[in-house]
Formats: C-alpha cells, sequence, structure tokens
C-alpha cells in the first residue's frame, strides 16, 4: 500500500513468516511439527500455520517494545497490520490475537478469512471447509465439521473478526475472483459489526467490497477508504469520518437476506 503510506509519517516492516512456519503452497516447506514454531511448542503443532503466523508477529511487537521508542521511531500504540489473500488471512489473525495491533487491513482474505464457513458450505467455487488447505488451519476441523456438520461449528469468521473490536478494522474485497467468497464474507462483517456498533464505536469497523480489477492490486476506487482509516487510526486524525464506510455490490443487498444469518 506504498500509495497511502509514502507520503504519510509511517515506518513499515515486512513480516518474513516463514520464519515461524515456512508452509507454502508453491514452494518446498516443512510438514506439521517440522516448523519453528512447532520445535518450540510442539503440543500446538495441530494448530495450523495462522495462529502460528500471529504468534510471530506478536514477538516482532515484544522487540519493538524492548527497544523502546526511542531506538525504533515507533510508537507501539499505532501499530497496524495489512496483507492481502493468503496474508489477508493473516493479518486478520495476526489483529485478533494481539491488543496492540491499533488498526487491521484485510485486503481480499478469502475463505477463512473473514468469510463465514457456514455460509461458504453449500457455495460452488469458494474455498469452504471441504475445499480449503489444512495446513493453514486447525487439523481436526477437516474431521469433525466436513459436510453438513459444519453447522456443528461452536464458532465461525465473524467471531473472529470481533476478537478485534474495539480496535479498527477495515476489509476489502474483490467481486471479480469468486474464490474469494465475498458473499460470505458480507454476512460475516455485517453479524460481526454489530458488536462495534452496540459499543458505540461503529466507525471503527468497515468494508470496502468491488470488483474491476487483478486481485491484490488495490484499485483507486478503495484509496478513500484505506487512507481514512490509516489517517485516523494510525495518525490519530480526529476529522476523518469513517462511521459510513460500509461498500458493498447492490447485489449483495438485494439478494442476500442478512436476518437469516444473523438474527
Amino acid at each position: 500500500m506504498e500509495f497511502t503510506i509514502e507520503c504519510r509519517p509511517i515506518a513499515t516492516m515486512n513480516y518474513h513468516e516463514a520464519q515461524v512456519n515456512d508452509y507454502s503452497q508453491w514452494k518446498p516447506h516443512h510438514e506439521r511439527g517440522e516448523h519453528n514454531f512447532d520445535r518450540l511448542y510442539p503440543e500446538l503443532k495441530d494448530n495450523g500455520a495462522y495462529s502460528e503466523w500471529a504468534w510471530g508477529l506478536s514477538r516482532i511487537i515484544d522487540g519493538l517494545e524492548q527497544l523502546g521508542a526511542e531506538k525504533t521511531k515507533i510508537d507501539v500504540k499505532r501499530i497496524g497490520v495489512s496483507g492481502c489473500s493468503y496474508a489477508g488471512k493473516m493479518s486478520l489473525f495476526c489483529g485478533a490475537f494481539d491488543e496492540r495491533v491499533a488498526l487491521t487491513i484485510a485486503q481480499e482474505p478469502g475463505g477463512g478469512g473473514a468469510a463465514s464457513w457456514r455460509y461458504n458450505c453449500h457455495v460452488d467455487s469458494v474455498e469452504n471447509l471441504d475445499r480449503t488447505d489444512y495446513h493453514w488451519f486447525l487439523e481436526s476441523m477437516r474431521e469433525k465439521f466436513h459436510g453438513d456438520s459444519v453447522f456443528l461449528m461452536p464458532y465461525d469468521h465473524h467471531e473472529l473478526v470481533t476478537m478485534i473490536c474495539p480496535r479498527a478494522l477495515l476489509v476489502l474485497g474483490n467481486t471479480d475472483y469468486r474464490w474469494l467468497a465475498d458473499e460470505s464474507a458480507y454476512v460475516s462483517l455485517n453479524a460481526a459489526r454489530k458488536v462495534w456498533e452496540k459499543l458505540g464505536i461503529a466507525d471503527r469497523m468497515g468494508y470496502s467490497i468491488n470488483g474491476g480489477h487483478p486481485h491484490c492490486l488495490l484499485p483507486e476506487s478503495q484509496y478513500p477508504e484505506v487512507e481514512a482509516f490509516i489517517d485516523k487510526f494510525l495518525l490519530n486524525k480526529t476529522d476523518i469520518d469513517t462511521k459510513d464506510i460500509r461498500i458493498a455490490p447492490q447485489e449483495f443487498k438485494e439478494k442476500i437476506d442478512l436476518k437469516k444469518w444473523i438474527e
């Protein structure tokens, strides 16, 4: 997101998650129990890569705190995390599991990100619970909640999203790629947003779902939403209004009965 950051007083760091868990769909990798994290915590090897990667991000923040702002020039009360696609999922887990993350921006996180497993269950061509990469997630989910058993899950990803509350969250979608399951994310995000609304802080949670652009290439049409959340929640600009950033295709609003899923 250099377009938003290069002209702002924000430092950036690329998180090389392979130091924690080097799983990759496309490159040589270790298996469960063989990753660096697993060697530290062998009893947690079935947790999946996302929880391990979130642990790694927390250790980076630990390091920044230990070094102190005088050395790092970083305000650890204004930490943001962002990523796209599999890294969009990662950013959600990082924001959910560390309360020191002030702003999470998850770009096109797809199934297992903001999207609901339940909603995805019988939707073709999306990453649902029976068609996902189990290196990423808890191994036992495949055994216990496959097929119609998904409705027996005691949790779903609207709860992952809600764990970020009361801190700030912006989720970006891309309708050009059906496998990203943006319809499901729309349901999940609206369910999660109820918590921010209940606490009177709905301005801290928003989403922007559109199409017409390649995967992970943020279009100019979404610049305003991203810039607004960065300016307000990282740079502490008080004159920014984010309470109405809930952008989705009209088709979603007409087609999807939110009450069926939320109430």
